[in-house]
């Protein structure tokens, strides 16, 4: 795909948005149910049932998906998507492209040891390594871009506006 194809594609999509604002937003959902043998929760993926459980650093077999790589794991697809996808619409043809994720835990928060140690990835790092002809100041404009549209990135980085948790007996 091109950036013509890619603009022709999206154009009637932005119309329709510029037009009717309130059809832009949609809700993307996600289910899972917790697996009564283990500690293990299955999440349906739309593809597949992806089965998630503890990492081996809190006890964990390792045969089930770690939730702390499945972020990773999003954070990459979506920004290798983005990057694809800006770079085709400027112009900026790619050889090759290859997207890597990586961050820091400290477990004795998530195991409870430590009360004053996070919960949570202190620390993301996003790497695009590309093979592009294109002059640097397009390969910045490119990364500045793929930042600025990657939803993922964009929420992990700055976190919604609002997040409700709740429970209910079922």
């Amino acid at each position: 795909m091109d950036s013509t194809q890619l603009r022709a594609m999206q154009a009637p999509i932005k119309e329709r948005y510029k037009a009717d604002p309130k059809s832009a937003y949609i809700t993307l959902k996600a289910k899972g149910s917790i697996d009564n043998e283990g500690i293990a929760c299955k999440v349906e993926t739309g593809r597949a049932l992806a089965v998630a459980g503890l990492h081996p650093a809190t006890g964990g077999s390792g045969l089930e998906l770690c939730s702390g790589d499945m972020l990773l794991e999003a954070l990459v697809a979506c920004a290798g998507v983005t990057l694809k996808s800006v770079a085709t619409a400027i112009d900026v043809p790619l050889k090759a492209g290859f997207v890597s994720a990586e961050g820091d835990l400290d477990f004795r928060g998530t195991l409870g040891v430590d009360k004053e140690a996070p919960v949570g990835f202190a620390e993301i790092r996003l790497r695009f390594d590309v093979d592009a002809d294109a002059p640097q100041e397009k390969l910045d404009q490119l990364l500045k871009l793929t930042e600025r549209y990657c939803v993922v990135y964009q929420t992990v980085k700055s976190g919604p506006k609002a997040f409700h948790v709740s429970m209910q007996r079922v």
